[in-house]
């Protein structure tokens, strides 16, 4: 789904206008990554973030826990998902949308944070997200490319 497609009312529209260093996939992407965080490698913990304060209502809904991933743990599972998608283009597809490093993905959460799209809890902070890993090393490793040795060939 395209910006354009978006309700013209959404907050992300302001927010893309405003913040121009990512594009609308990245934003996305970083959904789709907590999303593949939680459900294929099973990371987070159950807790109530502090900008959602259910009432007594809702206190056995499912939604009212939620989740939460730290910000090392998104880093790790964004590696993982990029590599998953993308292979060894992952670095480029993702400088492509503006995100060349860790802090990068801070930076995109808190963006997302701020207009009320994601959560965080007490003990969430931007500086969670400097530094995780070297973006070029941890987006080629485990990648190599092999030759067959032609002594290895199967004879005709």
């Amino acid at each position: 789904m395209g910006k354009s497609m978006l309700d013209p009312h959404d907050p992300i529209i302001g927010l893309l206008d405003r913040d121009q260093r990512y594009r609308f996939e990245a934003y996305v992407f970083i959904f789709e990554a907590l999303r593949f965080a939680q459900d294929r490698l099973e990371m987070g913990e159950p807790c109530r973030s502090i900008d959602s304060l259910p009432s007594p209502a809702d206190e056995f809904e499912e939604d009212a826990i939620q989740k939460h991933v730290s910000g090392q743990d998104l880093c790790e599972a964004i590696r993982h998902y990029a590599l998953d998608q993308y292979g060894l283009v992952a670095q480029n597809v993702l400088a492509h949308w503006g995100i060349r490093s860790t802090g990068d993905i801070g930076e995109i959460v808190f963006n997302l944070i701020d207009i009320g799209k994601m959560k965080k809890t007490e003990n969430d902070h931007r500086e969670d997200f400097e530094n995780v890993y070297d973006f070029d090393e941890a987006l080629r490793q485990g990648f190599r490319i092999t030759l067959a040795d032609p002594s290895e060939e199967p004879q005709t």
